[in-house]
């Protein structure tokens, strides 16, 4: 009866005729694993063959390869030994059939009366095989039972389509094995691709155990290194600068300890003797369960890029003292100039202020040295301690932000002249007044409050003055903001906003 198994030949039809010949044939069978079976065995196939035995009432059961010179056993039942040659396989006349061959009496059959299986051990009598077809239509073998007696009845209706039925599950097994075998070979085939893709790659690929045992390194290690790859974290520190090592391997623990990313910039020890800053990473991969299995990582040379980084800093740095002493050198000529026109001197200490306001706000995000400060708010406590005299008098809260160098001139500006004009006029003219500062982020626009609390307002509301335009044109014209200037009860209020983008260049 045929089956409804996609994957099988149909049952109750012979073998494809292109098949027939023994290279394709063989070919299918060395598919299947037929010589890795054969020496070793398939427990399944076994269990199919004692099974087949059972059901036929024989001493033996047989899940029978034929080779080109042999027939091997991938399955066995009742008998010891793993091949016979194939000039005296009964298999190799079964597996060419459509349906199951039975040889009641061997002696009698002359086929078989002479074969030494008959005249000899096992002292075949009676043989039954059904024939193992491959989904293609290739001859494999067969699923045979063999008795010592003869039969002359032959099989059971019931045992010849037992037969039948465990000779398509041994087909099943074998066809398994033949998929198991070719997603191997593909996987085998992708790693290979693989790695010969990573041995042109530039970076060096590693790949570690869950233990932390490295188990694979692309060719590009020992091209750069000069030695082999590692085992262990440990063989790998004589590679890592000394300064370096510490902090490296500090990060590498606490990633592998969590089994979270790693990322490190060191000088790793080339083959010449020379060391270049290289960036390494890992990723850990788990398993759906969540359990750590292996690591991927790399080694990047960032030498070019880290000395490029360390000149543009010397440049950046030996361009802030300069800045810094251009505005020494400006307040000193203004100083200078001042004491020979004693009219100006006001002036001259306005301009002085605003100047040192400017070189504040340098020094916050261009440091000649010192820490580089990039938050808005630390900004805002520079630029007004001059005018802190105690805790309560300035306030400044809210929501910080990124400020970029670009932004710093300007809001240096506008906060100064605010605060100076608060000394003179507003808030901090008085013994109790106070600013508050607030700073908010409003989706992208950055909104900073300026509150004057306690002051005794000297000023006619809506009077505009150099200082005004001033903080205008800072405001609108280099940051692109906009600035909402009033006067309340207790003295100036002023919002400022300004999109993030401007801020944080």
């Amino acid at each position: 009866m045929p089956t409804s198994d996609p994957t099988a030949w149909p049952t109750g039809v012979p073998p494809a005729e292109a098949f027939r010949g023994e290279d394709a044939r063989l070919t299918v069978l060395e598919a299947h694993g037929a010589r890795t079976l054969g020496a070793a065995g398939d427990p399944e196939l076994s269990e199919i063959a004692q099974f087949a035995a059972r059901l036929c009432d024989a001493p033996i059961g047989l899940v029978s390869l034929v080779m080109a010179e042999t027939q091997q056993f991938a399955g066995r039942s009742g008998i010891d030994v793993r091949e016979t040659s194939r000039s005296e396989s009964f298999c190799a006349h079964a597996m060419m059939g459509a349906e199951p061959m039975q040889v009641a009496d061997a002696a009698a059959d002359p086929r078989f009366a002479d074969n030494p299986l008959v005249i000899g051990d096992p002292h075949i009598r009676f043989y039954a095989g059904a024939p193992l077809i491959s989904r293609e239509g290739a001859p494999l073998g067969a699923l045979c039972v063999i008795d010592t007696v003869p039969r002359p009845a032959g099989l059971t209706p019931l045992q010849r389509d037992g037969l039948q039925l465990l000779a398509r599950a041994a087909m099943r097994r074998l066809h398994a094995i033949r998929q198991q075998r070719a997603a191997l070979s593909q996987a085998n085939s992708s790693a290979r691709a693989m790695r010969e893709v990573a041995d042109m790659l530039p970076a060096i690929i590693w790949t570690a155990d869950a233990e932390g045992h490295f188990d694979y390194f692309n060719r590009r290690w020992s091209e750069v290194t000069g030695v082999a790859g590692p085992r262990t974290a440990e063989e790998w520190r004589p590679l890592i600068h000394p300064d370096d090592a510490e902090a490296t391997f500090a990060a590498w623990c606490a990633s592998f300890g969590e089994g979270r990313r790693f990322e490190s910039s060191y000088r790793l020890r080339h083959a010449d003797g020379t060391w270049r800053w290289t960036l390494a990473r890992g990723i850990p991969q788990r398993d759906v369960m969540k359990n750590l299995t292996r690591w991927y990582g790399t080694l990047t040379d960032i030498d070019d890029g880290q000395r490029l980084s360390e000149s543009r800093d010397l440049l950046a740095r030996e361009l802030s003292h300069r800045i810094k002493n251009i505005f020494a050198v400006i307040a000193s000529l203004i100083s200078l100039r001042a004491r020979q026109r004693p009219e100006l001197a006001t002036f001259a200490d306005e301009l002085n202020s605003t100047i040192r306001a400017l070189g504040r706000a340098h020094d916050f995000v261009r440091p000649v040295e010192g820490v580089k400060g990039d938050s808005l708010i630390g900004l805002l406590h520079e630029l007004m301690a001059p005018y802190a005299t105690d805790a309560d008098r300035i306030r400044i809260s809210g929501e910080d932000c990124q400020i970029g160098p670009r932004a710093a001139t300007p809001l240096a500006l506008v906060f100064h002249e605010l605060a100076t004009n608060a000394a003179k006029y507003g808030a901090l003219s008085v013994e109790h007044g106070k600013v508050a500062i607030a700073c908010e982020t409003v989706g992208d626009t950055v909104r900073i409050c300026w509150l004057e609390q306690g002051a005794s307002v000297g000023m006619t509301p809506g009077a505009e003055g150099f200082g005004s335009r001033l903080v205008k044109s800072a405001i609108e014209g280099q940051l692109g903001g906009q600035m909402d200037r009033r006067f309340e009860q207790g003295g100036l209020a002023v919002d400022v906003e300004v999109p993030q983008s401007s801020i944080r260049s």
